[in-house]
C-alpha cells in the first residue's frame, strides 16, 4: 500500500476543522438564554427551561453519536456527514418558524438540533483517527477544534459584531432569535456538507510513511489491542474512563450554560456600574456586564478550541492518564475559586478562558483514550459509549447550576452560583484522582 497514490491526510482535518465548526453549534447556546428568559420579552423562559433546551441538546446529541458511529461501517463517514448537515439545519430551521414555545424549541433545538451534531460528530474523529494512527492526541485535537471554535464566531456574530444578529436580524417577520436560528441553519447545513467531501477512511493496510504499529501481543496503552464493544463494555476501565468524563465535563458544561447570567448577575453586583435599580445606572450596569459576559464567553469558546489542540498533542508525548489527571486537577482547582475570581470583568474573563481550556482537553484525550485502551479500529463504534457520559453530563451540570438559580429567585446578590461551581471543582478533583488510577487493559 506504501507506492498506491492515496489523499493527501491533511485535507481530513481541513474537512475535520469545517464540520466541527458547525456542529459546535450546541456550545453558542448561552448568547440566546438573556433574551429567551427576559420576564418582559418575547419567550418568557425560566433559566431552568432555557438551559433545559441545552441539556436536551447534548443529551441527544450523545445518545446519536452511539447510533452513527455503530453505523458508520456500513453507511460510511461521508454519508453520515451529509444527514448530519441536512438534520442539523433542518432543527433550527424549524426552530424559526414553530414558534416561541418552550416544547416546539425543545424539540427543534434540542432534540432535532442535538441529533443532527450527533450524526455528524464521530466522524471526523473515527476518520482522523485511522489516517493518522502516529498522531491520534493531535489530530484528534485538531479534529474537533473546530467545535470549541466555531461557537466564538457564532456568539460573536449573534451577540456583538455589526451590533448583533440578535438585535438587527430580521428575516421573513421574525424576531431576532429566530431569525438567527434560521440563518445559522442555513449555513452550517452548507458548510457540513462541504466538509463532507473528504470524509472517507484510508484504503485498508494504509499507513503514514515511517510509521510501523505497535505488535498486538505488547500493546498495551498503544490502540494496537482490538476490544469489541461488548468486551469494552465489561472492562473496569471503561466505566472508570467513562465517570472521569462524565465529572470533568459536567462542571464544563455547567459553565457554558450559565456564564452569560452568572456574569450579569456578579459583575452588576460587584459594582460594574451602580446597584441602584430606580435610574439608568442600573440598566447601564446590566449592559456593561453583559458585553463583558459575552467576551468572557467567547473568550472560552476560543481558548476551548485551543485546548483541543494543546492537551491532544501534549498527551501524545506526556501520555493519555497523567494528562487526564492533569486537565481534571487544575480544573477542579480553578472552578472552586471561579466565584471570587469573576466578580470584575478581567477575572470573569481569565477564569473563562482557563476553563475553556480545560474543558477542551476532553475531546481530545477521552477519544485518543478509548482508541489506546480499546484499539484504533474500533474507536468509531467504542466511542460513542465513552462519550455517553457526556450526554449524562449535559442534563446533570446545565440543571445544577439552574437549580440554584431557580431557587434564588428574587435575591439582590449572586450567591445561588457559590455552590454549583463548588460541586462542578469537587467532581473535577475526583475525575482526577479516577484517572490517575485507570489503566489499560489487556486482552
Amino acid at each position: 500500500m506504501s507506492n498506491e497514490k492515496v489523499m493527501n491526510r491533511w485535507l481530513v482535518v481541513v474537512g475535520a476543522v469545517l464540520i466541527q465548526l458547525c456542529l459546535g453549534a450546541i456550545y453558542a447556546w448561552s448568547v440566546f438564554t438573556p433574551k429567551l428568559t427576559d420576564p418582559n420579552g418575547v419567550y418568557q423562559f425560566t433559566a431552568n427551561q432555557a438551559f433545559g433546551i441545552f441539556s436536551v441538546g447534548i443529551f441527544v446529541f450523545a445518545l446519536t453519536t452511539i447510533i452513527s458511529g455503530r453505523k458508520m461501517t456500513t453507511v460510511g463517514p461521508r454519508k453520515l456527514a451529509v444527514a448530519s448537515a441536512i438534520v442539523l439545519g433542518a432543527g433550527y430551521s424549524l426552530g424559526a418558524f414553530l414558534g416561541t414555545s418552550f416544547i416546539a424549541q425543545m424539540i427543534c433545538i434540542g432534540v432535532i438540533g442535538g441529533a443532527g451534531i450527533g450524526l455528524g460528530y464521530v466522524v471526523p474523529i473515527a476518520v482522523g483517527i485511522k489516517w493518522f494512527p502516529d498522531k491520534k492526541g493531535m489530530v484528534t485535537g485538531l479534529a474537533v477544534a473546530g467545535f470549541g471554535f466555531g461557537a466564538t464566531i457564532w456568539v460573536k456574530w449573534a451577540g456583538s459584531w455589526g451590533g448583533g444578529l440578535l438585535n438587527n436580524l430580521s428575516l421573513a417577520g421574525l424576531d431576532g432569535v429566530r431569525s438567527t436560528f434560521l440563518l445559522y441553519g442555513i449555513l452550517w447545513a452548507i458548510l457540513v456538507i462541504l466538509g463532507s467531501f473528504v470524509m472517507k477512511n484510508p484504503p485498508e493496510g494504509w499507513l503514514p510513511e515511517g510509521y510501523t504499529p505497535p505488535e498486538a501481543g505488547s500493546a498495551a496503552s498503544t490502540g494496537g489491542v482490538e476490544f469489541e464493544t461488548g468486551e469494552m463494555l465489561r472492562k473496569p476501565q471503561y466505566f472508570m474512563l467513562s465517570f472521569t468524563f462524565l465529572f470533568s465535563a459536567l462542571a464544563g458544561l455547567m459553565v457554558i450554560a450559565c456564564i452569560q447570567l452568572f456574569g450579569i448577575d456578579v459583575l452588576v453586583y460587584s459594582g460594574i456600574n451602580t446597584l441602584d435599580k430606580s435610574n439608568e445606572g442600573y440598566a447601564a450596569a446590566a449592559t456593561a456586564a453583559s458585553a463583558a459576559a459575552g467576551t468572557a464567553m467567547a473568550v472560552l469558546a476560543i481558548l476551548n478550541g485551543l485546548g483541543r489542540i494543546v492537551w491532544g498533542t501534549v498527551s501524545d508525548k506526556l501520555g493519555r492518564r497523567m494528562s487526564l489527571f492533569l486537565m481534571c486537577l487544575f480544573q477542579g482547582i480553578i472552578l472552586l475559586v471561579f466565584y471570587k475570581l469573576g466578580s470584575t470583568p478581567m477575572g470573569l474573563t481569565i477564569g473563562a478562558a482557563i476553563i475553556g481550556f480545560n474543558f477542551g482537553g476532553n475531546f481530545a484525550l477521552f477519544p485518543a483514550a478509548t482508541a489506546d485502551f480499546f484499539g484504533n479500529k474500533n474507536v468509531g463504534k467504542n466511542y460513542g459509549f465513552v462519550f455517553a457520559a457526556y450526554g449524562i453530563a449535559g442534563i446533570v451540570g446545565p440543571q445544577i447550576g439552574g437549580f440554584f438559580k431557580n431557587a434564588a429567585q428574587g435575591a439582590t446578590e449572586p450567591s445561588a452560583w457559590l455552590m454549583p461551581f463548588m460541586i462542578a471543582g469537587g467532581a473535577c478533583l475526583l475525575g482526577a484522582v479516577i484517572s490517575i488510577l485507570n489503566r489499560a487493559p489487556k486482552k
